[in-house]
């Protein structure tokens, strides 16, 4: 997968050292990237730290970005998430909010309020469309940071049980998501 061209060359300034370039990923991001994180620590001061450390990486590490790898979006949110997990695992688990998927993402302009909206409200859409057992196992994966061994563990399951119930949410969720826009132009 290649960035939109419009990426490409945020990206460019942004690996050029353009303060400015940070500041347009900022704008852009942010407020995704605080819904995110504000889902998985459950709470709104470590959401907007991990803000602020996800785009402080990416200022620090945009050389390190492979475009091959994913859109900037995606490296943005692997970030933000590695970041919100890393807050969240030094939080007692009894705080760890029930339903992470559930909780509105954040954005301070009304358009993007009703994107991240919609977003949230099909994502929970898709999550609760699967079998409860494979939405149990991306829960603890993803919003939870648990690895597979984790979930085995914390679930009594088999190991072998908890991978498949995972390839088999995971396949779903590809198959029940439309291609990114930007995508699409690049293949034509």
């Amino acid at each position: 997968m290649q960035p939109h061209h419009d990426e490409k060359a945020l990206l460019a300034r942004l690996q050029a050292g353009e303060q400015t370039a940070l500041a347009q990923l900022y704008d852009h991001y942010a407020g995704t990237l605080y819904g995110l994180a504000y889902r998985i620590t459950g709470n709104a001061a470590d959401a907007e730290e991990v803000v602020l450390d996800a785009f402080t990486q990416a200022w620090r590490q945009a050389q390190r970005y492979d475009p091959a790898r994913g859109s900037i979006a995606a490296w943005l949110v692997t970030i933000a998430r590695s970041r919100a997990l890393d807050r969240r695992r030094q939080q007692p688990r009894e705080s760890w909010p029930a339903q992470p998927w559930a909780a509105l993402p954040f954005a301070e302009d009304p358009e993007a309020i009703a994107t991240q909206s919609e977003q949230a409200a099909r994502l929970r859409a898709l999550l609760n469309g699967l079998p409860a057992s494979q939405r149990q196992v991306l829960v603890l994966a993803y919003f939870y940071g648990l690895s597979q061994h984790e979930i085995a563990a914390q679930l009594g399951e088999p190991l072998g049980t908890v991978k498949t119930r995972a390839r088999l949410g995971m396949q779903k969720l590809r198959a029940w998501l439309p291609t990114p826009a930007w995508s699409q132009r690049e293949a034509a």
